[in-house]
């Protein structure tokens, strides 16, 4: 992604929706990396309600929601999913939930949610 950006390195740091995508993209190839066979990565979205990552072992669900920043995210996402999916776990990275750098260095299948 960075390769095609005509973002200078420190612009890119202070873009926040650059920056944004770059976190999710990250974490979303890190899931596909080390979810193995039996786990199916996908993602929800109904309306204007998304959930960026599902990670789905047999009837097992995990909603996933990454936030880049410090700030409280909008988990208007998670909250619909869960409506619809009620044994269905969640879980935040970033911002206010899982550390980044944790959820990065942890395969798919053992990550808390």
């Amino acid at each position: 992604m960075t390769a095609m950006s005509t973002l200078e390195p420190d612009d890119a740091r202070s873009d926040r929706t650059f920056r944004g995508r770059l976190v999710e993209t990250a974490v979303g190839a890190h899931l596909v990396a080390t979810a193995g066979l039996d786990i199916d990565v996908t993602w929800w979205r109904v309306g204007d309600r998304e959930v960026d990552f599902v990670l789905a072992r047999g009837p097992a669900i995990v909603a996933i929601e990454v936030s880049s920043g410090p700030e409280k995210s909008d988990l208007g996402g998670l909250a619909a999913f869960t409506k619809a999916y009620p044994t269905a776990r969640t879980l935040r990275i970033g911002g206010q939930g899982l550390a980044l750098e944790t959820a990065l260095s942890t395969p798919a299948d053992a990550l808390p949610g």
